[in-house]
């Protein structure tokens, strides 16, 4: 799975840096799918509250799967979306996503969800093949 750059786009990058904008709007053009999880779970966040707010529904098909795979296990892209959204983003398994809010009063929420016990314990037969 790979981001849609456009040739203007392209260019610039290879000329010198890209505004995080111009990047960020072709991460949301191009991995739609994890662009509207991500933009749900935080609205969802703002909505609730709470510590944090976690997706716990598998991708609807190979496509959706690879595109949150691609958001999350690249760097640049998960540092500008954590940026732009104004969240941390922790990831298990094939499709559990989760946001959780800028600051210290969340820090013992993302160190659970993200620790070792917190992995297993999200373990399931049904999540073997994901």
């Amino acid at each position: 799975m790979s981001l849609d750059v456009s040739p203007a786009l392209l260019e610039k990058a290879e000329r010198g840096e890209v505004d995080e904008a111009e990047f960020v709007d072709c991460v949301r053009t191009s991995l739609p799918y994890a662009w509207e999880m991500i933009s749900s779970l935080v609205d969802r966040l703002g909505a609730d509250g709470g510590p944090f707010a976690d997706n716990q529904t598998p991708p609807p098909d190979e496509q959706a799967r690879g595109q949150l795979l691609r958001a999350l296990a690249s760097d640049a892209i998960r540092g500008a979306l954590q940026r732009h959204f104004g969240v941390r983003l922790a990831f298990q398994n094939c499709h559990r996503v989760a946001v959780f809010p800028l600051g210290e009063e969340a820090d013992q929420a993302h160190a659970r969800f993200t620790s070792v016990r917190g992995q297993l314990l999200n373990q399931s037969p049904l999540l073997r093949d994901c």
